[in-house]
Order: C-alpha cells, then structure tokens, then sequence
C-alpha cells in the first residue's frame, strides 16, 4: 500500500521515481556554488532568502547564524511564508542558536526528533514556481560554518522539479515533527 501512495505521489508532483528508490533529474538552471573559509556563503543565502516571493522551507541541524535568522525574519514580515524544521537536541543545547530569535520573529518552528539527528541542511525557496531555489550542502545555518569551518553551499536556482523533491521531502518530515516551544 505505502509503495504505491509513493508512486501516486511522485506521479502528482511529476517526479520521475518509485516509492524508496533515489530520483533522476535533468540538470538544469544556474548552480552557484561557496566554499568556506573564504566564501561568504552566509551572504550568498541572504541574498537567495531576499529574492523569495512565496515561501522559504527550512531544515536546519544547528542554527546560529544571525545574519541568515534575521533575513528569514525580514522575510517573514514582507509576507513570505517562512518555516523551520530543526533538530531538537541543537535547538535547545546550543547557548547560541537562533531558534528563540526566529520563533519571536513570527516564523513557526518544527522539531524533527524522529532520528537521531535532523542533519539536513537545505533551504527551498519558492517550490513550485520557475525561479524556485535550493540551497543545500554541508554548510550549517551556524557561525562556526562561515569562519572557522571547511563547508561548501549550493545554490541550484531554475530546476522546478529538484525544488519539489525537496519541498516534498520536508513536508515529510514535518508530519512528524512537534511545534517548538521557546525555552
């Protein structure tokens, strides 16, 4: 039975896949690419979170990077449809997370404590539309990230079908994920 709600699924969206097993995509569109140190790759997501006109879909394992919480916050206040799914263990241990920050802000936060860890770090960003984004890599949503860590972000801007995989794939994990309720 799940096996072909799967199939039905990836038949809805247009995704060219069965049930459990990894999509092909064409590629397709622009590929930006950061590396850090060196990179202002929190820069490079500021300037893709000011550009959302829809919705940015957020899965973070640790967040403290204020810049990037604060642009998710603007965002959130120009009517963009802005949420965060987020390990439970970084958003409630980590003395510099931003979780607190984004939930004042007015952006819903989800804890995904399903596993045992919530470790993507991915962005979507106006699914569902032609200019759609996704931002993904090793690079966490964190300071240490930026500055003192070896990491590298893609942005893959223009692939309708890849931002939908991954709009699909944080709905799925938002039906299992509980509200964050700030400490």
């Amino acid at each position: 039975m799940r096996r072909w709600l799967g199939l039905l699924a990836a038949a809805c969206l247009g995704l060219p896949a069965l049930a459990g097993e990894p999509l092909s995509l064409s590629a397709q569109g622009q590929i930006q690419v950061a590396f850090t140190p060196g990179d202002d790759a929190g820069a490079l997501i500021v300037g893709a979170i000011r550009q959302a006109r829809r919705q940015i879909l957020v899965q973070a394992f640790s967040f403290t990077h204020e810049a990037i919480a604060e642009a998710l916050i603007a965002a959130r206040r120009r009517g963009v449809d802005v949420q965060v799914l987020a390990d439970p263990e970084q958003a409630e241990t980590v003395k510099t997370s931003r979780i607190d920050q984004l939930v004042a802000g007015g952006v819903p936060v989800y804890l995904d404590g399903q596993h045992a860890a919530a470790h993507n770090k991915v962005m979507v960003i106006d699914a569902g539309q032609a200019t759609a984004t996704v931002i993904t890599g090793s690079f966490n949503f964190t300071h240490a990230a930026q500055y003192r860590n070896a990491e590298n972000v893609l942005l893959l801007r223009g692939n309708p079908l890849l931002a939908e995989a991954y709009a699909a794939n944080w709905r799925r994990h938002r039906t299992h994920s509980l509200p964050y309720r700030k400490r």
